[in-house]
């Protein structure tokens, strides 16, 4: 009799992926029986390798080795032979729901999320817009495993890292160690879209302030692009407590120990937020085009530190990519810096 083994498939984005491990983790702790397997594109490695004794990763690179229709055929004898008997697509997408169906085709046990587009749909809409609650995707996740006959309850997670954070022995000696009275705050100022970008010039006004408050403040800045090269390059020059991390830290796996020792996260609607949420980090959101209620805030994040305005056309899109209906994305540039500073200093208090 074969022993229960469950595929686990989720191919991307960056923060999607992250917001399935605090699923997954209680799934594993649950069920310490289940071996489960993660699919995902190499990046998400070390979100999985050490999360549970019977948690495993499987990478498939589906841009390239396993690309298209031949790739995926290729990717499902891969995956036959590893004995799974049950299926979990997390994703449902195009590449997710090919494989789906050719296990289904096999009789395998499978299940798929539901992404309730419906109720999204309303939450967006310009003309008869519902600003309701939708579930998380947390629950989304937790729901496709009791479809497979794993209910699973949601909050034992805290953190990829033991209490006391990662390594920072292990992270370039520029990061250095943080110092009794020391203050660490993560920005990452930047997003996939521009309906989530908190003004460039405003944000820098966020960091001006905090650093001529208090000496033992210092800040990281995180993201990677031609935009942010730039701005963080110039930002560095100027504010010396400044530190343009992808400069120094390449890898992943660091990004997250450091991110583990922040005192908090600014973060806008984006994959960072996510990231500082797997490591137990406070995360002060900024969210413009979208809204919380379309069930992406970041795992135990509390709700205080969400920063938003009210405009009758918000939320105007789930993802933050759609133009903006009045041309002036007023929802992010009408939130002053002061109602930033004043929610950083909160959390840093509370820190102490």
């Amino acid at each position: 009799m074969k022993s229960d083994h469950i595929l686990i498939i989720r191919f991307s984005a960056l923060g999607d992926v992250a917001m399935t491990v605090p699923v997954v983790y209680s799934l594993a702790k649950q069920y310490p029986h289940l071996r489960i397997t993660v699919l995902s594109r190499p990046f998400a490695r070390p979100f999985f390798e050490n999360l549970a004794p019977n948690v495993g990763f499987m990478e498939a690179d589906i841009k390239k080795e396993y690309h298209g229709v031949k790739g995926l055929n290729a990717l499902y004898r891969r995956l036959t032979a590893k004995n799974f008997t049950a299926i979990a697509d997390l994703h449902a997408v195009l590449r997710s729901e090919y494989l789906r169906m050719r296990f289904n085709l096999d009789r395998y046990h499978s299940a798929h999320i539901d992404k309730h587009r419906n109720g999204k749909r309303r939450l967006i809409s310009s003309t008869e817009k519902q600003l309701v609650k939708q579930p998380s995707a947390f629950q989304n996740y937790a729901d496709v495993f009791e479809k497979l006959g794993y209910p699973v309850k949601l909050g034992d997670f805290k953190s990829i890292f033991p209490e006391t954070g990662g390594d920072l022995t292990t992270l370039p000696s520029v990061i250095g160690q943080k110092n009794d009275g020391d203050k660490w705050i993560g920005i990452a100022p930047f997003a996939a879209h521009e309906g989530k970008i908190y003004p460039i010039r405003l944000m820098e006004q966020v960091i001006s302030n905090l650093i001529s408050k208090d000496p033992h403040i210092r800040i990281f800045l995180f993201g990677k692009g031609e935009d942010e090269d730039k701005v963080f390059t110039e930002w560095c020059d100027r504010y010396k407590q400044c530190l343009y991390t992808r400069k120094y830290i390449s890898q992943l796996y660091d990004e997250l120990i450091l991110m583990s020792h922040l005192d908090v996260m600014l973060s806008m609607d984006s994959a960072n937020m996510h990231l500082a949420s797997m490591v137990g980090t406070p995360v002060v959101s900024i969210w413009g085009a979208t809204h919380p209620y379309a069930g992406f805030i970041g795992w135990n994040q509390s709700e205080d530190n969400i920063i938003q305005i009210d405009l009758p056309c918000r939320p105007c899109s789930i993802y933050g990519n759609k133009p903006c209906l009045r041309g002036d994305f007023a929802c992010l540039k009408n939130i002053s810096p002061e109602q930033i500073i004043e929610r950083l200093r909160i959390v840093l208090l509370r820190k102490v």
